[in-house]
């Protein structure tokens, strides 16, 4: 059965610029909480990319569970981003890289 990630690609509304220290304060409390569970691989913000934020990779079992972690975010919540959510399959030495 193939292995799945699914990244979650942040991108700036027009009022990305007026985040609050709290919205803030509240993102990165969902990142740890994420990496506690073990739902985030990775996460990052983009330089040099106009309208993108950031990404998450997660670590989920399903689709619609990364969709639900998606719609929680609470920069999306806020209204300050919206995000495309992204499956790519896995290639690694387990997999022989997928060939």
């Amino acid at each position: 059965m193939e292995k799945l990630m699914y990244m979650m690609l942040i991108e700036k509304t027009k009022t990305y610029n007026r985040i609050t220290k709290q919205i803030v304060t509240e993102h990165v409390e969902n990142i740890r909480k994420l990496d506690d569970e073990g739902k985030l691989e990775i996460c990052g913000v983009f330089k040099g990319y106009p309208g993108v934020a950031g990404m998450y990779i997660l670590k989920v079992e399903s689709r619609e569970e990364a969709e639900e972690l998606c719609k929680q975010e609470p920069l999306v919540m806020g209204g300050y981003a919206t995000y495309k959510l992204v499956s790519f399959q896995i290639a690694n030495k387990e997999n022989n890289y997928l060939l």
